[in-house]
């Protein structure tokens, strides 16, 4: 499809052949383009551009994982001038990449640490936003990127608790719905104004943690030394990188430094495998949780800006 508005030409990109063109504008998912092609969480209709010309004045794109109809994220736009014309652009595309009658998907973005203390970048930011939120979208949270490396000191088990795989899908459901109990993430709070928290973690657990191809044997739950479940780690590797996919205390055992036993678990367990990185998300406003990573060697290397249209 392409469509002419005056002299701004609104089109998706014909193939693999165009990335180049694409790519005009930096971004750090741009070195991931080739290989979601090949690997089918993209595809060209999903990839859209304006265009003056030969020039290319902003574009916009969609991910999803392997086999999806309809993409689950929006989570590249970029503009080099006129918002306009990225205004055009989204919403052009949005009719044709989304289900009719559909929400948008969520939009998401990686920024600096200090967006807001860099005027271009804070610039660029209030544009990308101001767009998005023309067409119906608003921020729903900020959230810390998180990074641990190689080198950096795991803390030795300190023996007060003992990890086992978990036994099977029922078992890991049951914590994920008692850790949703006082939960300060913001996507979980959502999903609990919308459904019970069983609904909630078996969403989860069918959407994005049954579908990770590492292994699960990976998974670890916490338990007392008489058995008794304290919580649960989900290291993971998400096809880019290793990461703490998961992680919770459930409620009556918070507030006795499990957490930071658990995390350490799961990061132990991806080191021994030899990683480059892990890679690990949380949200500002959950300080517990980010005090908790910071403990650990984690740190902050960035930020991501979630908008949704819900």
């Amino acid at each position: 499809m392409t469509l002419h508005h005056h002299d701004l030409t609104l089109r998706p990109i014909t193939g693999p052949d165009e990335l180049d063109l694409f790519t005009t504008f930096p971004y750090v998912l741009n070195g991931e383009l080739a290989k979601d092609l090949e690997a089918g969480r993209r595809h060209p209709r999903w990839l859209w551009l304006a265009l003056r010309g030969e020039r290319v004045v902003a574009r916009a794109a969609w991910w999803s994982r392997p086999g999806a109809e309809h993409p689950f994220l929006m989570d590249i736009l970029d503009l080099d001038g006129d918002p306009e014309d990225a205004f055009d652009l989204v919403r052009t595309a949005l009719s044709t990449v989304v289900a009719p009658d559909a929400t948008p998907p969520d939009y998401l973005r990686y920024v600096p640490g200090d967006w807001r203390e860099q005027p271009e970048v804070r610039r660029g930011v209030e544009q990308r936003m101001g767009v998005l939120e023309r067409l119906g979208a608003k921020l729903f949270v900020e959230r810390l990127r998180l990074e641990w490396r190689p080198g950096t000191p795991v803390p030795e088990p300190a023996g007060r608790l003992t990890f086992r795989p978990v036994r099977d899908a029922e078992e890991l459901i049951a914590l994920m719905t008692r850790v949703l109990e006082g939960t300060l993430d913001a996507h979980s709070r959502d999903d609990l104004s919308r459904m019970s928290a069983r609904q909630a973690a078996e969403e989860q657990y069918r959407d994005e943690l049954e579908g990770y191809a590492s292994p699960h044997e990976w998974w670890r739950v916490a338990t007392l030394p008489d058995g008794e479940p304290v919580g649960f780690v989900i290291p993971a590797h998400n096809g880019y990188n290793p990461i703490i996919a998961y992680i919770g205390v459930v409620p009556e055992h918070r507030g006795h430094g499990y957490i930071d036993e658990v995390l350490a678990a799961g990061t132990r367990l991806l080191a021994d495998e030899g990683v480059p990185r892990i890679r690990a998300s949380t949200d500002v406003g959950n300080q517990p949780m980010a005090r908790a990573f910071a403990r650990a060697g984690y740190d902050a290397f960035e930020r991501q800006l979630d908008m949704t249209w819900r």
